[in-house]
């Protein structure tokens, strides 16, 4: 252990995953905490804009495994019922297609019998399809987290190596595994979309993604009462009630170190603050670039293999009607998702025809916004910043046409006519908000190919003292991993005897 009465962990940046190991390491006496933080919010990406009456949730607006986010409260004594109430949303999303079929996905199968568009057969296939999913939990549950495995080769450690490639399904796509339990072409089509959790193709990624489906069947879909925001003001809370240094709108823009050890963080106004360890919830990548300013050689092989998730379009709306058509949560399908999925990926197009996420909170939170109207928040995925070739302002405007033509034809008539207030991010935002790579919002890409759906390790190769959390690292993104990373990334910490605390 090093020598001195505490160990100083500065964790930088204050997402979700920062504040998860901030939290979880106030758990342990042996560590002094500092987060540390550049803009004016804890909650990284959960954010919140107070506009014209309305209240956007800017960031995430699905959450699932609720006990994830419990396990911080009990952890030091507390109950999370008492600093926030979770809703269960009610169905789960509504699928929207051109054709003008509707299908709501319920929080079981055997409550899917709303549309004619589901037959018996239909739910059958999906029962299979669930129990497949259950077997691909089961494999994720063990290797990713009871194990916490960070790499493929890993997996042989913990996993019997004759039931790897057939419990993992590892020779298929998402797609691919989807196509072979189910016929229904809405159907393939909503449950590929689960690959929305993580910001990737289901025709690249692995089939080990399909466990988003049992995740959300089995431990349902909330909302937090008074709007998402509320799960970063619980955090906060309890932060503020223990024994955690906190520093917002504070700037790191270096590190000091010597050899492979990094002994302190140099602020914007060049003051230093030194540490024993550093736990990063800023992005592998830009950390390595903005911060440690890493050779670009030496960092090729991670950017190669770990490259950004998908960036969005985030088009909040304060409209001054409800629209009866929308849930809470709304899909509304490209006609072809494959073409839609490629020009993201591969092809660093604008779709003019995307599938569309649509978030309307008031559904289940009037209080969000003036009385008789609705907040729309539109977020199709589109294709991360590239630097060579960026959009123009002029193609963004062209893609909110696009998008808002699509919607008004597929029910949600006259939308240009209420639109009171609005607010838009794009990748460029985005980036700049939370120096995320390329603009990325759900870290790093699932690729079969590129990475098996493995996302970087939480332990950096180049620093014996530093470590990473959030949606860069595994398990990967979406705010349970996000902040389950937080979690694991102090049980890391504690393998190594260096910051072991005394022995009870």
């Amino acid at each position: 252990m090093i020598n001195m009465q505490k160990i100083h962990v500065t964790v930088l940046g204050a997402g979700l995953g920062g504040m998860s190991a901030a939290i979880s390491l106030a758990a342990h006496p042996q560590f002094k905490v500092t987060l540390i933080e550049k803009n004016e919010h804890l909650g990284g990406k959960l954010n919140v804009l107070e506009k014209d009456g309305f209240s956007f949730d800017l960031g995430p607006s699905i959450l699932t495994m609720p006990h994830i986010f419990e396990r911080l409260f009990a952890m030091h004594g507390k109950e999370l019922k008492d600093v926030m109430t979770f809703v269960p949303v009610r169905p789960h999303w509504r699928n929207i297609f051109e054709d003008g079929t509707i299908i709501d996905l319920a929080e079981s199968i055997d409550k899917m019998t709303t549309s004619d568009k589901v037959s018996a057969d239909d739910l059958s296939d999906l029962r299979r399809f669930f129990d497949y999913t259950k077997h691909i939990h089961d494999f994720t549950d063990q290797v990713y987290f009871k194990n916490q495995i960070e790499t493929p080769l890993q997996s042989l450690k913990v996993y019997p190596w004759h039931r790897i490639i057939k419990d993992s399904d590892m020779f298929k796509t998402m797609d691919q595994a989807v196509r072979h339990h189910i016929k229904n072409p809405y159907l393939i089509d909503i449950m590929n979309y689960f690959i929305k959790y993580v910001g990737s193709s289901p025709y690249d990624a692995p089939a080990v993604l399909n466990v988003l489906p049992y995740v959300q069947w089995t431990y349902d879909l909330w909302y937090v009462k008074d709007g998402m925001f509320g799960l970063s003001k619980g955090l906060e809370k309890l932060i503020r009630s223990l024994d955690i240094k906190v520093m917002t709108t504070t700037e790191v823009k270096a590190i000091e170190k010597e050899g492979e050890t990094i002994t302190g963080l140099v602020l914007k106004d060049d003051t230093v603050i030194k540490t024993d360890l550093l736990v990063s919830n800023m992005e592998v990548i830009p950390f390595y670039e903005k911060i440690s300013r890493e050779e670009p050689k030496r960092i090729k092989g991670i950017k190669a293999k770990y490259g950004p998730a998908c960036s969005g379009f985030a088009l909040h709306l304060g409209v001054d009607q409800p629209y009866e058509i929308l849930r809470h949560h709304n899909f509304f399908f490209s006609n072809d998702s494959k073409q839609n999925f490629d020009n993201i990926f591969h092809n660093h197009r604008l779709s003019k025809d995307p599938t569309i996420y649509l978030v309307a909170p008031m559904k289940t939170d009037p209080s969000q916004g003036p009385k008789g109207t609705e907040i729309i928040k539109i977020l199709p995925h589109i294709p991360v910043i590239d630097k060579d070739h960026p959009f123009t302002d002029e193609a963004y405007h062209t893609y909110r046409e696009h998008v808002l033509d699509k919607l008004e034809r597929m029910g949600l008539h006259d939308l240009r006519k209420h639109i009171v207030t609005e607010e838009l991010w794009v990748p460029e935002t985005i980036e700049e908000m939370y120096y995320s790579n390329q603009g990325s919002i759900y870290g790093v890409i699932s690729d079969k190919q590129k990475n098996l759906g493995f996302k970087t390790p939480k332990k950096s190769p180049f620093y014996q003292n530093l470590y990473f959390v959030g949606g860069s690292v595994n398990p990967g993104g979406g705010m349970p991993m996000v902040v389950l990373s937080g979690q694991q990334v102090v049980e890391q910490i504690l393998r190594d005897k260096r910051f072991q605390g005394p022995k009870s």
